[in-house]
């Protein structure tokens, strides 16, 4: 009898877990795929948002952040989300070549170029059906981000997708040895290149650290602090689009610039404080766009750079040479991996003091509310 009712049982839950239903809630239900790539997540946006205005994909971001921003908490924010969650809302594109347009979001906003989220969207794109007729061995997807249109290209057999690289709008050295003064560490040489994004650049030598060893809260401390003195004591500026003139984080080296068979390690902290748990995508890309500038890499010298915290691996290689503006510029491809984690329903009850989200400060003393 023990028996014949814990079958029924089994087989009663079976069928809820079969045909789930959502629970009391109020407002939009927001639908999302969970994807990673070398451990730093990404949130795939694909359903709940109202109708997103704007003519272009930038003027969409800017309209997502005046008008939607609380959406973003309560996505990335706690409790649905954490402080370093990472988001992609799936737009529509004006250019006509483009298979979709995306904006990407964080814990302090919107960022205009995401190198982890380009190779996870790419397999999204061809396993979701957002491209005709997938091709092997590979499969072209144009996603259109705020910075502009980058190419994907999926590995795409017997229907299943693989690895993804991608090449990267133009990526050039913006200034180099840039002298800021560091509170606590007194005056510190940058760079500071686009991949993308704007990044300054520095050892984490110069500070006593090793990306690979030290404590992830003092590196990210030490960044945080370049990041605050770059931005208070350099303008940065982007010769195309004023949308796009601005740092979005310093990335921490092993100081290996030069090129080598062997990896170089990099931790990136970006945002409020945001780390990325990979090599970072786009910070590869204003890497190799920095090398090549100092003449430490040549075109297609394919060089392998690590995540300082978690040890994922990205490839990087200049191929192609180009201009932005006056500035002389290179095409980067970045190859990695990314892998699905699950598929979500997400809602707000009117009851839940909470449901806007919220986040905890890093230092544990304070937290912020969405």
């Amino acid at each position: 009898m023990f028996l014949f009712s814990r079958k029924k049982s089994i087989r009663y839950f079976q069928s809820i877990m079969e045909t789930p239903r959502l629970p009391p809630h109020d407002g939009p239900v927001l639908s999302v795929v969970d994807m990673h790539t070398g451990g730093e997540p990404l949130r795939i946006i694909t359903d709940g948002y109202p109708e997103i205005r704007g003519d272009t994909v930038l003027s969409k971001r800017s309209y997502v952040r005046c008008n939607l921003d609380c959406l973003r908490k309560v996505l990335m924010f706690e409790p649905r989300g954490h402080y370093d969650m990472y988001g992609a809302l799936l737009v529509q594109s004006e250019l006509p070549e483009a298979d979709l347009g995306v904006i990407f979001m964080h814990n302090e906003g919107y960022s205009t170029m995401c190198g982890h989220a380009i190779i996870a969207l790419g397999r999204y794109a061809v396993d979701y059906g957002l491209v005709r007729s997938p091709r092997s061995p590979e499969t072209q997807v144009n996603i259109h981000c705020p910075c502009g249109l980058v190419k994907a290209f999926v590995e795409y057999s017997n229907g299943k997708t693989g690895a993804v690289r991608f090449h990267s709008v133009p990526a050039f050295a913006f200034a180099t040895d840039v002298k800021v003064t560091v509170p606590e560490h007194g005056e510190v040489k940058v760079d500071i290149s686009y991949g993308g994004a704007f990044y300054a650049f520095v050892s984490a030598e110069r500070f006593g650290l090793d990306v690979r060893t030290s404590r992830t809260r003092d590196l990210v401390d030490v960044a945080t602090a370049v990041t605050n003195a770059v931005k208070s004591q350099v303008k940065i500026r982007h010769p195309e689009h004023k949308d796009l003139s601005f740092l979005y984080g310093t990335i921490l080296t092993d100081g290996k610039d030069s090129f080598s068979e062997e990896p170089t390690a990099n931790i990136c902290v970006f945002a409020e404080a945001q780390v990325d748990r990979s090599p970072t995508g786009s910070g590869v890309t204003a890497r190799i766009a920095l090398q090549h500038h100092k003449g430490l890499i040549q075109f297609n010298q394919t060089r392998t750079f690590k995540s300082g915290p978690i040890g994922s691996v990205f490839t990087g290689k200049a191929v192609q040479e180009t201009r932005c503006g006056e500035f002389r510029a290179v095409v980067v491809e970045v190859r990695g991996h990314a892998h699905y984690t699950g598929v979500a329903s997400f809602v707000q009850e009117s009851d839940d003091d909470l449901r806007e989200g919220f986040l905890l400060s890093p230092e544990g003393d304070n937290w912020t509310s969405g």
